[in-house]
């Protein structure tokens, strides 16, 4: 060969060799700008699936997290008479627990996140006291512990918050026996405590809501739940002095409380002095609540309507006279921490309208707590009862801008309507919530989680780590696609998520280019986030 074609043919050589390499490079496209202040951009490589190795990380606080909606999503699961749970009593352990767990699994993946748990029907108990029996709904039989033994609050509260659901624990202060309760036997609180419990013309018992020992009983049951168990709140129903009706309209029997108050120097008419011993004994509970676990939150459910005229266009029955409750007053004075007024009338329903209650409690809500009205979703289960709900649920939301959120009556409909909690799911459900912040009980950001990142195969593995567990109700991990920004709420007893098609094989891309993770305090506070944003690495290729 000449020289001058061996350099002609090296130059070829060359060209040819450069053109090769130059077709492997990789194009750079930019990232897209990171949320709110941050302006990093991360250059993206775009790899073939089998070149990916793993993925480079990016960190930027920019303290602020995307959006996450917040809304409390209840429903009372009722035990007196076997409502709802355990449909029947003296069913198995095992009967028990596989009924409580089918209902927490709808509840989870129906996107709720609280339940309101009975644990004390009738001055008895769902769980291991000493200071009153075992409730005859369990097993039949007053005072008999299950068989083989578990304690049924313990395990709903360990259910609950393992699908990221808080439980509330609803507790009855004053009624001692219920008609459905079976006979009153040694065990029951009627012949230990005959000091204080009262017989109904309509078969119940009643404590005396006036008497110290009154008091004094149901708070110790009270601070003996709250002391005890890992529960996120505290529930008192409609029931304070009972309704007219359970006495066949006769006075309620507590002549001789109001005549040794009389002598003792009171000077206040008997409704005043019901409605006063109420009163101080509401604001005790939530003093002593908030002195043992200030996180653990207060509510009451109260008859809707607080006073018939209160507004003008509503008539009804008066809970002020009749019940001996000034539900009112507890909500001014900001004594609970969530006010759930059973508001269960229709929208049309003149008399008793449900957006005009809800408007009048939420104007005097002035300590500006949570205000989660109770409704009726048990209406037949047609079209209507589904069109019903949903504009309930709306309506609430539109009014309640500040904290939004409804506690649902009860449980049973949603099972027995299947349309009715599909068009839930399907409407205003559609997306997971957080439970709204109780800022007034403590404002504390907790610390960021620790996150680290994995990729194995097609997944984002992502695991998180935090210094203070015991303070977490839940988590959310955000994820972002270009700029739309997805979360997963996430429980408290979890510590990875995993992002499944983390890389198209179609597009040979991932669709996923940032991440972050958060931690919700017991009172809702969500901590600083911290947005990794994602790049993925390549094998070298080889020559």
């Amino acid at each position: 060969m000449s020289k001058n074609n061996f350099l002609i043919t090296a130059l070829l050589f060359c060209l040819i060799l450069i053109s090769g390499c130059a077709s492997k490079k990789k194009t750079v496209q930019p990232k897209p700008k990171a949320p709110a202040e941050v302006k990093t951009e991360i250059p993206e490589v775009e790899s073939p699936i089998n070149e990916i190795e793993n993925i480079e990380e990016v960190r930027n606080p920019s303290k602020i997290a995307p959006y996450v909606m917040r809304e409390f999503r209840a429903a009372w699961i009722a035990t007196v008479a076997n409502i709802n749970w355990p449909s029947k009593s003296g069913l198995s352990t095992k009967q028990q627990q596989e009924e409580a767990i089918k209902l927490l699994d709808f509840l989870k993946d129906h996107n709720y996140n609280a339940v309101i748990f009975q644990a004390r029907p009738q001055a008895d108990a769902l769980y291991k006291s000493d200071l009153e029996p075992w409730s005859f709904f369990l097993s039949g039989t007053v005072g008999k512990a299950p068989e083989p033994y578990y304690d049924p609050l313990e395990f709903w509260i360990k259910e609950a918050h393992e699908r990221g659901l808080e439980l509330h624990v609803w507790l009855n202060p004053y009624r001692a026996h219920h008609t459905t309760g079976g006979k009153i036997s040694e065990k029951s609180l009627v012949k230990k405590h005959p000091e204080f419990a009262v017989e109904l013309k309509n078969g119940m018992w009643w404590m005396d809501p006036s008497k110290q020992t009154t008091q004094d009983h149901s708070s110790a049951v009270v601070m003996d739940i709250v002391k005890r168990y890992d529960i996120d709140g505290i529930h008192f129903d409609d029931y304070f002095y009972p309704y007219a009706s359970y006495n066949k309209g006769q006075d309620f029997p507590d002549a001789a409380s109001y005549q040794a108050y009389l002598k003792a120097g009171g000077k206040l008419s008997k409704p005043d002095w019901r409605r006063e011993e109420v009163n101080v004994f509401v604001e005790r509970i939530y003093k002593e609540i908030k002195a043992e676990k200030p996180e653990v939150k207060f509510g009451i459910s109260p008859f809707g309507i607080w006073r018939p005229g209160f507004p003008k266009s509503i008539a009804g029955m008066d809970q002020y006279n009749e019940l001996y409750a000034d539900a009112k007053l507890w909500l001014n004075k900001g004594w609970i921490d969530y006010f759930t007024p059973q508001l269960y009338w229709k929208i049309n329903q003149t008399k008793q309208s449900f957006p005009v209650l809800l408007g009048w409690w939420d104007e005097e809500n002035t300590q500006k707590r949570h205000l989660w009205p109770g409704i009726n979703i048990d209406f037949g289960g047609d079209e209507e009862n589904v069109d019903e709900t949903i504009n309930q649920i709306m309506l609430t939301r539109g009014m309640l801008t500040d904290s939004k959120g409804t506690v649902h009556w009860s449980i049973g409909p949603l099972l027995k309507y299947p349309n009715l909690s599909k068009n839930i799911l399907e409407g205003p459900y559609k997306n997971e919530a957080l439970v709204p912040a109780s800022e007034w009980l403590d404002q504390t950001i907790p610390a960021t989680p620790k996150v680290k990142t994995d990729l194995s195969e097609d997944r984002l593995e992502i695991q998180w780590e935090h210094e203070n567990l015991n303070n977490i109700s839940n988590w959310v991990v955000y994820y972002r696609s270009n700029a739309t920004w997805n979360y997963k709420i996430i429980s408290r007893t979890e510590n990875s998520y995993s992002l499944s098609n983390f890389l198209d094989k179609k597009e040979q891309k991932s669709p996923i280019v940032s991440i972050g993770v958060t931690a919700i305090s017991k009172t809702g506070i969500e901590s600083d986030f911290e947005e990794i944003l994602i790049r993925k690495t390549a094998l070298k290729p080889e020559f």
